[in-house]
């Protein structure tokens, strides 16, 4: 009974360990943006590869999901550079978008094994947004017109925004933008209302939210680059690209495919419309090559 025992046991380990020696697993961070380039990702792969594709998605924030990735508990997972030069490799920011992707690739190969993949295409940076009304009737187009107002700005931003060194600290070391008394701090999710009931007159808001894609409003542009670059790239395990050489492939033919824009539609269709993530992946990768 006990050998019978054992052998059952043995025989559960090791087809476990075939099946998820033969699945590929994707993984993504806990916000909609991760989601869904996650399981825009998954779906690729699954096309690509012919057979099925593990997910994890919604795992939690960036050092779990890096942590995942080095354990090989996942496989691939989207990243943003500057997030991987600051928060995971504690280095200070930089303006140049190539310089830190070359640095953060040279590192993650080094110490993880993991690379970097070409760009998917967009930026999520932090973004300064106004009334499209007041950009128009005031002629706003860069940060540095709206340092010149002579009225102050209402502000409203997250709390993270207002203390992280990228954020309004910096910010107002390189515009001082006139600023009507202390910023409101507010939920994310609350900003774009505030902005359209007069609560407040600008938001510092998140490059890519699906709001920016239907409101009339304006993003100034960062005419002095201050903002460090938080290019959007697929992370993937040197051992997974080895196991599948389909992979390589596969992913390459998503980099450069999302533009901020379309990053931000992509959003909106699952936060404002409330669709289905794998409703709105696939759709967007039926407009892709193949």
């Amino acid at each position: 009974m006990k050998t019978r025992l054992s052998a059952c046991l043995l025989a559960g380990l090791l087809f476990a360990g075939c099946s998820g020696k033969h699945r590929i697993t994707v993984g993504s961070k806990n916000f909609t943006e991760q989601v869904i380039l996650g399981e825009i990702v998954a779906q690729r792969l699954e096309r690509s590869l012919g057979q099925k594709v593990d997910r994890r998605l919604n795992l939690g924030g960036t050092l779990l999901a890096q942590q995942a990735l080095a354990n090989g508990q996942i496989d691939v997972y989207p990243e943003y550079t500057g997030t991987a030069l600051t928060a995971v490799l504690k280095l200070p920011p930089s303006s140049s978008p190539a310089a830190v992707l070359e640095q953060v690739r040279r590192a993650y190969r080094r110490r993880w094994d993991l690379e970097w993949l070409d760009p998917l295409g967009f930026n999520n940076t932090f973004v300064l947004a106004v009334r499209g009304a007041d950009a128009r009737a005031e002629h706003l187009g860069t940060l540095s017109d709206a340092a010149r107002r002579k009225k102050g700005w209402l502000l409203g931003a997250g709390y993270e925004f207002l203390t992280r060194p990228d954020g309004l600290p910096g910010l107002q070391n390189t515009y001082h933008l006139p600023l009507a008394g202390t910023p409101k701090t507010m939920d994310l999710g609350l900003l774009y209302r505030a902005l359209e009931q007069n609560q407040v007159d600008m938001v510092a808001a998140n490059g890519t939210d699906g709001m920016l894609s239907v409101l009339d409003v304006r993003i100034l542009a960062d005419d002095r680059h201050y903002f460090p670059p938080y290019q959007a790239a697929l992370v993937v395990r040197l051992g997974a690209l080895r196991a599948w050489p389909a992979v390589r492939p596969a992913l390459a033919g998503l980099s450069g495919r999302i533009s901020d824009q379309q990053m931000r539609r992509l959003n909106y269709e699952v936060d404002g419309k409330h669709r289905p993530v794998a409703e709105v992946a696939r759709e967007f990768l039926a407009g892709l090559p193949k």
